[in-house]
């Protein structure tokens, strides 16, 4: 039969070790408080992207205006961001279309109008009786499948303002006769 002594030894040694849990829980616990949230999760803005349907952003414009920056803008640097645009447009008067359309004289030219290019349905849609006004070039070059929904056009855009402004002010300087600048 067991001894009273060992089995107090062994309720002692069982007690003791819940006593060291409990403390390390409740020590844990003011250490490292979690509050609860009163939304759980977090929120994730994301654009509504289902194709088709060739409507601009309905929320109105989240990209900012360049018609102030349009008198100052550097052409040299718009020539620069033009760089990324290359792969796919042509800037030459009478160039070819590549997998985009030529671009020189495209301030104020029809949308969607270019000799022998096949533009998607949504910019047809959107562009019905519409020009490449600077507004429209800014927007579209802002983050072209948000401000067209259902473009192809695979470009991310350009995000910078200013850098916006200078390419807007370089397509523009591509014509034989520039288009005026807005106010003018």
């Amino acid at each position: 039969m067991m001894d009273s002594f060992e089995f107090n030894k062994i309720a002692m040694a069982v007690l003791g070790t819940l006593f060291f849990i409990l403390s390390v829980s409740f020590m844990s616990d003011a250490l490292f408080h979690s509050s609860v949230p009163q939304n759980a999760g977090y929120v994730i803005e994301a654009e509504d992207d289902h194709g088709g349907g060739g409507e601009a952003v309905a929320s109105g414009p989240k990209y900012e205006p360049i018609a102030d920056l349009l008198a100052t803008a550097d052409l040299a640097a718009g020539e620069r961001v033009a760089k990324k645009c290359a792969a796919c447009h042509t800037f030459d008067k009478g160039g070819k279309n590549k997998v985009g359309p030529a671009l020189f004289g495209i301030v104020n030219k029809p949308m969607a109008n270019a000799d022998g290019f096949s533009y998607s349905a949504a910019l047809r849609d959107y562009g019905a009786g519409k020009q490449w006004t600077y507004d429209e070039l800014n927007g579209f070059l802002w983050k072209p499948k948000s401000y067209i929904k259902g473009t192809s056009m695979g470009f991310a855009g350009v995000k910078k303002v200013a850098d916006r402004a200078n390419l807007v002010g370089y397509l523009r300087s591509l014509a034989d006769t520039p288009a005026p600048l807005p106010g003018e």
